[in-house]
């Protein structure tokens, strides 16, 4: 069976629904530590708004740690344009340079999630320190787990993971 290029990027067959399902996972950490997202589903009022009424944009990773069996990269892909087609010709702006309300950054897996201000990622990607990646829909670049670490506001961590063994289970 052939590999549709979604999956071929993302590890999965549905990455919508899956990234969907990541998103109230980390509603409900959140949620936890009296953080309450309102999220918005419609693409008219996402497009118009943002992807909650509080500024968060949350993504899921599941390479950077080798979650869902996927091989561990220990890095974060950071999305900074896109193509919703890969025969169109230009890029538009998505990821951290999205222009909405959002303000905070959620990145990461169900092993563990970083927030970081969207501001500092852009500085780190404009540092020109990190590797990009270009894909035929997809603009990218990659940063480490220990920079993640470094950089974020807050890290959530579910799995305990010895520093010197390889991210993946």
């Amino acid at each position: 069976m052939a590999i549709n290029y979604k999956q071929a990027n993302s590890g999965h067959i549905d990455s919508f629904e899956i990234g969907n399902e990541f998103q109230d996972f980390v509603c409900i950490e959140l949620a936890k530590e009296s953080i309450i997202l309102q999220n918005i589903n419609s693409k008219k009022f996402q497009y118009e708004t943002g992807e909650n009424l509080q500024g968060f944009e949350i993504k899921y990773d599941a390479r950077c740690t080798g979650d869902r069996k996927t091989i561990a990269t220990n890095q974060l892909s950071i999305e900074i344009a896109e193509k919703t087609n890969g025969f169109n010709m230009n890029y538009v702006e998505s990821g951290i340079y999205r222009s909405d309300n959002s303000w905070l950054y959620i990145q990461g897996n169900y092993m563990m999630f970083w927030i970081f201000a969207k501001k500092v990622l852009q500085l780190l990607h404009k540092s020109g320190r990190y590797t990009e990646h270009t894909l035929p829909t997809i603009k990218k670049f990659y940063l480490s787990i220990a920079d993640a670490d470094k950089y974020c506001a807050k890290k959530w961590e579910f799995i305990k993971i010895d520093k010197q063994q390889t991210l993946s289970l």
